[in-house]
């Protein structure tokens, strides 16, 4: 008897490059879990978010005005989005990358089995 498992799935929707910039620590960057809405938390109040994709244009351009502010992904093309988010004077800069689609993980299991013929 062999048993054979494979599994088949994509990556996650989007993945975050984080700031890490000490001038940075007072806005949280964040994906939900699904991964298809960025979750921009701040000690102060968020002001502008904008994104710029790899053909340079603005995807995302809007005026927060709020401590907590959350950015739906699926709305973006795919590729690399540089987004920066203006708090207290500061220019915050980080990257989201949107892989697109993604699906649940399958795994398919088959069991052979053989017959052994006795006399």
């Amino acid at each position: 008897m062999a048993m054979v498992q494979k599994a088949f799935g994509q990556s996650s929707y989007a993945s975050l490059e984080k700031n890490r910039n000490i001038y940075a620590k007072e806005l949280s960057q964040e994906l939900n879990t699904t991964k298809d809405t960025l979750i921009l938390k701040g000690q102060k109040e968020i002001g502008y978010v904008y994104s710029i994709n790899e053909s340079y244009h603005r995807e995302i351009d809007t005026y927060a005005g709020s401590k907590e502010y959350k950015v739906p992904l699926d709305k973006l093309t795919i590729g690399k989005h540089v987004f920066v988010v203006s708090q207290s004077g500061k220019r915050i800069v980080f990257v989201v990358r949107v892989n697109g689609e993604s699906s649940q993980v399958e795994t398919v299991s088959s069991t052979k089995m053989a017959s052994v013929k006795t006399r």
